[in-house]
């Protein structure tokens, strides 16, 4: 029978597999063996099976900090907006694809059409039925936030950080220098968003630091008489300020709900990545004469030039997407799956470490979350 302590290396092997930028060498013949081998003995793995949910109530989580905040300020100091708006660089379909343990992902950042929109790495909409998941697997080098839209997720690591994200929760996670972690639902259907965010060269050797966000923390503003609808989740909009430090990347990212007829106006930091992703219905984006549709399980990214992003739905047409802007870093992205350096030789000891247990990955030797324990084999 094929050991569960096998898995954390194994979704390494898989992730490797799976992205394997075009930008990094290839891995070493003995690495690329590995690699197969791995993928084999996962192939012959039996459908996994789901044992009883962690009674909640029995479970630990940390609403504060993990460690202290040494990132950037999520507003700029020196931000005022023009009402320049932005124009459309790109729309772009997700992609419907496995991931983890039986479960589903429309995947638009990450894909071959869109990879490395500096500062973010990947955009997973995500659904995992109750016998799927995400077992005990590594980070480095990257910060991931999660949004639960419906259902629960529960959380460990192996520094025994423990918690449930409920519908509408968040989990700021920034995995600096390392950390190993398992991710797995807490009920029948569970959705949600995650982001995965690049970490500036100077702060990837940080400690791993956690900040949940409660759905009662996300303040909720109102606009165009009641027909718009945001939850602030980080940044501002319509003058209402998120909850701060989250990430240390600065990150922007407001869940907006349009009623037919509706308009909709956000200010974002002039030069930073942006871009919106429907979760529902259609909206167009753009001044009046320049405006393109956007349809549900789209991406659409937004030049850099402006400081607005206006949005309209036509009459009978609702629509839900999220708003996400980012700093650009300007340095390289060499990633290898759960690995996110700036250089090969950065990959190459990210994975040695991860195998020996060491800078970062101490306390992965022997370790075993308890909630993977529900992915029997």
């Amino acid at each position: 029978m094929f050991s569960r302590r096998l898995l954390p290396t194994l979704f390494c092997i898989i992730a490797i597999a799976i992205y394997n930028p075009s930008i990094t060498a290839p891995l070493t013949k003995k690495a690329a063996q590995l690699g197969i081998n791995f993928l084999s003995a996962f192939r012959n793995l039996p459908k996994p099976n789901l044992i009883k949910i962690i009674n909640p109530s029995t479970m630990t989580s940390k609403p504060t900090p993990s460690a202290p905040f040494v990132g950037f300020p999520v507003i700029p100091p020196n931000h005022t907006c023009t009402h320049t708006p932005r124009t459309l660089s790109r729309i772009l379909p997700s992609r419907d694809q496995p991931e983890g343990a039986g479960a589903r992902v429309r995947r638009t950042i990450g894909t071959p059409s869109l990879r490395n929109l500096t500062p973010f790495l990947m955009l997973d909409h995500f659904r995992i039925s109750a016998d799927a998941g995400f077992p005990d697997h590594p980070h480095r080098g990257q910060e991931t936030i999660t949004y639960l839209i419906s259902g629960g997720v529960d959380h460990e690591d192996f520094a025994g950080n423990r918690g449930r994200l409920e519908p509408g929760d968040l989990q700021f996670m920034t995995a600096g220098r390392g950390i190993v972690h398992a991710e797995m639902p807490a009920k029948e259907e569970n959705e949600g968003m995650q982001l995965w965010v690049d970490l500036p060269e100077e702060l990837k050797g940080c400690e791993p630091r956690y900040r949940d966000l409660r759905a009662a923390e996300v303040p909720r503003v109102e606009a165009d008489g009641g027909r718009v609808k945001v939850k602030v989740i980080s940044g501002r909009s319509y003058g209402t300020e998120s909850a701060k430090e989250l990430a240390y990347t600065p990150v922007w990212f407001l869940d907006v709900e349009m009623q037919a007829g509706a308009k909709f106006e956000q200010e974002v930091p002039d030069g930073w990545t942006a871009f919106v992703y429907l979760m529902d219905g259609a909206a167009k984006f753009g001044a009046d004469t320049e405006g393109r549709e956007v349809k549900k399980f789209d991406i659409a990214v937004f030049k850099p030039e402006g400081d607005e992003i206006l949005a309209s739905t036509a009459e009978g047409e609702t629509a839900r997407f999220i708003v996400v802007a980012g700093m650009p870093l300007d340095q390289p992205i060499v990633q290898y799956g759960p690995f996110v350096v700036t250089s090969r030789e950065e990959v190459y000891q990210a994975m040695e470490d991860y195998q020996s247990h060491a800078n970062g990955f101490e306390r992965a030797k022997n370790w075993g979350s308890e909630i993977g324990k529900r992915m029997e084999h």
